[in-house]
């Protein structure tokens, strides 16, 4: 029976040169001026499905985002699956073929996997793990300890969309609303930053959000970041809902969105770049010296310090 669902279901949805359903490993070759670059993730969302996605894209867009915001084209990806006993099989194929347009739409091959099937209760349905494999130029580095204090911050779009998406779907609050996830590759994001000197650094705010990754540059870089709220760019519908519920927005995962620190002598050019593949990126704040915290200048003229998150307000939100 296992073999027939990965023939049958599996196969035919992820076909491609490389995978041998048959092979226990197989061989790629890496470019000589490359540097190979790995990343891994799991992936438990809940619900399975939610408006702008399911499961299946989202392993695909969190495995090449984490790549991606390295410097790294993504090439291909393994995958292992783990299905609950009794699971439907239509919400599968549904999650199967979710997963294999996202793969193709972001030129990745999965080339290798693994399915297993639990008792029932033992999983909620469909666990997702997921290696993804790409390579990078040997001269490009991206990293926290190259960040300086007056670097800028950008944000590749709006926020918290796919955290106050997921949240709608629950229906745990009893709302409902036509709010989309943002799950999507941010390659092209990458790339376009990546044109433009002075690049130092690249994240994609999932789990915590933009307040998250501001905490990790901060302590990381020993140095006080900055951000303007009014520049900070969020959907009025996803600000709607963090008020209906008493989230903020500046902690709602996105799983489409980039933040990036530039030099601030190419900032504007660093902009100008990313605005031709993401026309809501925005310059939002600042790296300034002082004890490594985040502090928020608001829109009504004050500040406030932004608390780093200990508990997690929304889990299983990827």
């Amino acid at each position: 029976m296992m073999r027939e669902l990965i023939e049958e279901l599996f196969a035919p949805a992820l076909a491609n040169p490389l995978l041998d359903t048959g092979a226990d490993a197989v061989s790629l070759s890496v470019p000589a001026d490359q540097e190979l670059m790995v990343t891994t993730d799991g992936f438990t969302v809940q619900p399975l499905e939610f408006p702008g996605g399911n499961i299946g894209s989202l392993a695909v867009h969190g495995t090449v985002n984490d790549l991606a915001v390295s410097g790294a084209v993504p090439r291909y990806m393994t995958l292992s699956v783990f299905l609950e006993e009794g699971l439907e099989i239509a919400l599968l194929r549904r999650v199967v073929d979710a997963l294999a347009r996202a793969a193709r739409a972001c030129g990745v091959a999965v080339v290798a996997g693994d399915t297993k099937v639990v008792g029932r209760g033992d999983c909620d349905g469909i666990y997702l793990a997921a290696t993804g494999i790409g390579f990078r130029p040997r001269n490009v580095c991206f990293a926290l300890n190259r960040i300086c204090s007056g670097d800028r911050v950008l944000v590749s779009g709006p926020i918290g969309e796919h955290g106050a998406a997921v949240m709608l779907a629950r229906e745990e609050f009893g709302l409902r609303g036509d709010l989309e996830s943002d799950a999507a590759s941010v390659f092209p994001q990458a790339q376009a930053l990546m044109t433009v000197a002075g690049l130092r650094f690249m994240r994609d705010p999932t789990r915590g959000g933009l307040a998250t990754v501001a905490h990790e540059i901060a302590r990381s870089a020993g140095l006080a970041v900055r951000l303007e709220e009014a520049q900070i760019p969020v959907n009025d519908s996803v600000q709607s809902v963090c008020e209906l519920l008493g989230f903020d927005p500046l902690y709602l995962a996105c799983e489409g969105r980039l933040v990036a620190i530039v030099a601030p002598e190419t900032a504007e050019r660093a902009l100008a770049a990313l605005r031709t593949v993401a026309p809501r990126a925005a310059l939002i704040g600042e790296i300034g010296d002082g004890s490594p915290q985040v502090i928020l200048h608001t829109a009504f003229g004050g500040e406030r310090s932004l608390d780093e998150l200990e508990d997690d307000p929304l889990p299983r939100i990827c």
